[in-house]
């Protein structure tokens, strides 16, 4: 009983170290896809995204990246931003 207990306890531990390496990751993927928006801001944009969001079919690499790295109500978030 007192091992199944620990066991239960122990996997509710938070592990802080392994949500920074995702926000950071997400930040990072987040980061590069508004680069390329505003890289390509002069091309139509053609792809539909989260809010309304519209962007062009060039930067559509980097959108993908971005939602795999980021938790979908992030990219939500950032989208109405």
């Amino acid at each position: 009983m007192a091992l199944e207990a620990y066991t239960l306890q122990s996997t509710d531990k938070i592990h802080s170290d392994v949500l920074s390496q995702a926000r950071i990751s997400c930040y990072k993927e987040r980061d590069a896809f508004y680069s390329c928006l505003e890289k390509e801001s002069s091309k139509k944009p053609t792809e539909i995204a989260t809010a309304g969001l519209l962007y062009p079919i060039e930067c559509k690499k980097t959108r993908e990246e971005y939602v795999k790295q980021c938790r979908p109500t992030w990219v939500k978030h950032f989208g109405r931003q």
